[in-house]
């Protein structure tokens, strides 16, 4: 299976597929620990902004993994893109499992 490449083209597809699943997102500096921060009861995630383009794009997609994405309402470019992250965040899981257990 090919590796899913982090380019500004995907990091637009994604960023696509958020405002689609009603996300917004934003680019800002702060200090979070984890790169990026959810507003507590609102769909927008804050970005930090110097991150390059495969920092923007992992963290998009960790984001995605953890939460919940009705495919019934994409459209079907929506739905394309979101099963393309989706079986490359399974992949990278399934890496990480094979590598805690040896």
């Amino acid at each position: 299976m090919a590796k899913l490449k982090f380019t500004k083209h995907l990091l637009k597809k994604i960023e696509e597929l958020f405002e689609e699943i009603g996300y917004t997102i934003r680019y800002a500096k702060g200090s979070f620990n984890s790169g990026y921060c959810m507003v507590e009861n609102q769909n927008v995630a804050v970005i930090n902004k110097f991150f390059d383009t495969e920092g923007r794009v992992g963290v998009l997609l960790e984001i995605l993994s953890n939460i919940e994405v009705d495919q019934e309402g994409l459209s079907e470019k929506g739905v394309k893109t979101y099963k393309q992250v989706a079986k490359h965040g399974k992949e990278e899981e399934e890496v990480v499992e094979e590598k805690n257990k040896e």
